[in-house]
């Protein structure tokens, strides 16, 4: 025969967890998850913030690499640049444009309307005045295969390298006046190297 309690009732079984362990346990379970909420919250956060900037800086501020020597000697060949896609485009900026699969970097001479020439010295002549450029260190009209004078129609942009002895800009019947379409922005920013770090 076997024992029994006297009470009626069966001794507490050492495996089974209490109460207070049940709920220790699902408040464990419960910060965990919430932990992993707030934490894949986080991360969802910064991808869009990251994609975001990776689309404002490709489309509204791109960065680009001056690749070549044409706009010495205001611009070195290697420096970086950040430039606007917004705003308007004036005489004397700096722009980018697409040409022939690659970006070219040169300076807005004459804005629709502009009547333009260049001198036998190369000297640019704008709406019959003669421009004083400051930015080249040396005139040269070199080659220009462009019926000149012209005036520049709308939607339409006149540029000139600084560099004008070797510099392809819109002088060649093969690049002529840029498109608006063509632009992807003007330069607002040198940031490389950090010596140089300034507005443009």
């Amino acid at each position: 025969m076997g024992s029994s309690d006297p009470g009626g009732a069966s001794a507490p079984n050492p495996e089974r967890p209490t109460s207070e362990q049940l709920e220790k346990e699902l408040r464990r379970v419960w910060l965990k998850q919430e932990t992993l909420k707030a934490l894949w919250g986080a991360v969802r956060t910064l991808i869009i913030f990251a994609a975001v900037a990776v689309l404002l800086s490709t489309l509204l501020f791109p960065v680009l690499r001056v690749q070549k020597g044409s706009m010495t000697p205001t611009l070195q060949e290697g420096e970086l640049l950040v430039f606007s896609s917004v705003g308007k485009i004036s005489r004397g900026d700096i722009i980018a444009f697409h040409y022939n699969n690659q970006v070219l970097i040169k300076r807005v001479i004459a804005v629709p309307g502009d009547h333009i020439e260049l001198a036998s010295d190369g000297a640019v002549i704008l709406n019959g005045m003669r421009l004083t450029e400051s930015y080249v260190s040396e005139l040269a009209r070199g080659e220009c295969t462009i019926e000149m004078p012209l005036q520049v129609p709308a939607n339409r942009y006149f540029v000139l390298g600084d560099h004008r002895m070797t510099s392809l800009d819109s002088r060649l019947f093969e690049i002529g006046l840029i498109k608006k379409e063509q632009i992807v922005g003007k330069a607002i920013l040198r940031f490389w190297p950090i010596a140089k770090l300034g507005l443009l």
